[in-house]
C-alpha cells in the first residue's frame, strides 16, 4: 500500500486494512473468480451440445424432406410447380420459419440423393452444419471429394470460411490425388504420415509479392500462425522459430519447429524460396539427428523433416528421397491459388479419371428405362394439372 493512499485515510478518517486482510481478500477473489470460470464452462459446454443437437435435428429434417420430395418426383408425382407450392404452404403455416424457399427445397432434394447409396458417409452427414453441406454440395461432384471434404471438415473443425478456402485451395487434390513424396524412413517410421502432410501447402492469406525473401517467408508465417497452423493440420503445435540446436561449439537454427500429436513427434520445417536442391536435403538430416539426441523426449517417436520450397522437380526429388535414412518429405508452397479456369480443368480432368476407374472396378447402376404404363400415364396427368 503507497504512502500516499495511506495519508489520505487518515485524512478521511478512513482505516487502512491490514497487510493479510487484503491478502486474504485478493486470495478469495481469486478462487472466487475460479469458481466464476468452472461455472462458465459449464455454461459454454451446455451451449455448444444444444447447438449440435439443434444441428442434428435440423439436419436431420433436410435430409427427410429431400428424401419425401426425391421420391415424389421420382415416382412423377409431383412436378417443379408442386415444389413450390409447398414452399408456399410452408410459409403460410410458419410465417417466421426460414429456409423453406422452393431453391432450398431443391436442395434438400440434392442432399438427400447425393448420399443415399453412399453409406461410408452416413455417420457423418449429421456432425456438419447445413451451411457446410451446402458448400461442399456446390463444389464438389465426386462422392470421394464430398468424403474428404466431410472428414477433414470435422477432424479439423473448419468453419465455413476455412472450408470454402481448402475448396478452392484444391485440398483433395494436393492431398489425396497427389499425396506428397515421403522417404522410406518416415513410410517405415510413421506409417501414418501419408494422409497428414501435402505437397503443396496453400499460403495465399501471407500475401506476399512474387519476388520474396526467405525472411519475408518466414516472417509472413509467424504473423499468420494460426492460419499456417489450420494450414498445416490442427494437430500440429507450434514450439519455437528459429530453434537453437548446439552441435559441438557450432551453434545453428532450426526456421520452425513444431510438435505432432497425432504422431508424438518433432516436425522441422525448413524453407527455401527458391527450386528444391539435393544438398538441401542433407542439412535437414543433420537437424534431424540433433533432435532426435538432444531435444526428444524418451517417450517420443523419431523427428520429421519438411523442406518447404518454392518449386520443385518430382523427379529429382524422388532420387534425392530414395536413398536418405531420414525420415522426410519435400513439400512446395504456392502464394497465390491458381487461376479460376486453370481450378475447373484440373478437377475435369480429375473427375474424368476417377469416373473411368470407378467404371472399370464396379459398373454402373441401371436404372429402369421408363416407368411402368400405368403409373406414367397417372404422372403425365398429374404434370399437366401442374
Amino acid at each position: 500500500m503507497t504512502t500516499q493512499r495511506l495519508a489520505g485515510m487518515a485524512a478521511t478518517g478512513t482505516k487502512a486494512l491490514p497487510t493479510e486482510a487484503v491478502h486474504s481478500r485478493s486470495a478469495v477473489d481469486s478462487a472466487q473468480v475460479a469458481d466464476f470460470d468452472d461455472v462458465l464452462s459449464l455454461i459454454d459446454a451446455a451451449k455448444r451440445r444444444a447447438y449440435q443437437a439443434v444441428n442434428v435435428e435440423l439436419v436431420s429434417l433436410y435430409w427427410q424432406v429431400g428424401e419425401y420430395i426425391s421420391k415424389k418426383i421420382a415416382s412423377a408425382e409431383w412436378g417443379d410447380g408442386v415444389v413450390v407450392e409447398l414452399a408456399r404452404a410452408i410459409a403460410r403455416r410458419y410465417p417466421g420459419i426460414r429456409g423453406f424457399t422452393r431453391p432450398n427445397l431443391f436442395r434438400m432434394r440434392q442432399f438427400f440423393e447425393a448420399y443415399r447409396h453412399y453409406e461410408k458417409v452416413s455417420p457423418l452427414v449429421r456432425q456438419l452444419s447445413w451451411s457446410h453441406h451446402l458448400i461442399i454440395l456446390s463444389q464438389c461432384k465426386l462422392d470421394e471429394e464430398r468424403e474428404f471434404y466431410m472428414r477433414r471438415a470435422i477432424a479439423e473443425r473448419w468453419g465455413k470460411r476455412e472450408l470454402e478456402r481448402q475448396c478452392r485451395a484444391r485440398a483433395f487434390q494436393r492431398t489425396v490425388v497427389s499425396p506428397p513424396a515421403l522417404s522410406t524412413a518416415l513410410q517405415a517410421e510413421h506409417p501414418g504420415a501419408m494422409g497428414l502432410f501435402k505437397d503443396v501447402y496453400s499460403l495465399e492469406f501471407l500475401e506476399l509479392p512474387d519476388e520474396h525473401t526467405e525472411a519475408d517467408l518466414h516472417r509472413g508465417l509467424l504473423r499468420n500462425l494460426g492460419r499456417f497452423i489450420t494450414e498445416l493440420g490442427r494437430d500440429f503445435c507450434f514450439v519455437g522459430s528459429e530453434y537453437p540446436v548446439q552441435v559441438g561449439k557450432q551453434d545453428f537454427a532450426l526456421d520452425l519447429l513444431f510438435f505432432h500429436r497425432g504422431l508424438c513427434c518433432l516436425v522441422a520445417i525448413e524453407l527455401k524460396v527458391r527450386e528444391f536442391r539435393p544438398e538441401d536435403l542433407g542439412k535437414l538430416s543433420f537437424y534431424l539427428e540433433a533432435l532426435d539426441r538432444d531435444v526428444k523426449k524418451s517417450h517420443e517417436r523419431p523427428s520429421i523433416g519438411v523442406l518447404l520450397c518454392a518449386t520443385k522437380d518430382a523427379e529429382v526429388v524422388e532420387y534425392s528421397l530414395s536413398r536418405t535414412l531420414s525420415p522426410a518429405l519435400v513439400a512446395e508452397y504456392q502464394t497465390v491459388l491458381p487461376p479460376k479456369a486453370v481450378l475447373q480443368a484440373k478437377l475435369h480432368e480429375l473427375y474424368e479419371q476417377l469416373a473411368t476407374a470407378e467404371e472399370d472396378i464396379e459398373p454402373k447402376r441401371k436404372r429402369p428405362a421408363s416407368l411402368p404404363p400405368k403409373r406414367a400415364q397417372k404422372g403425365a396427368a398429374r404434370r399437366k394439372r401442374v
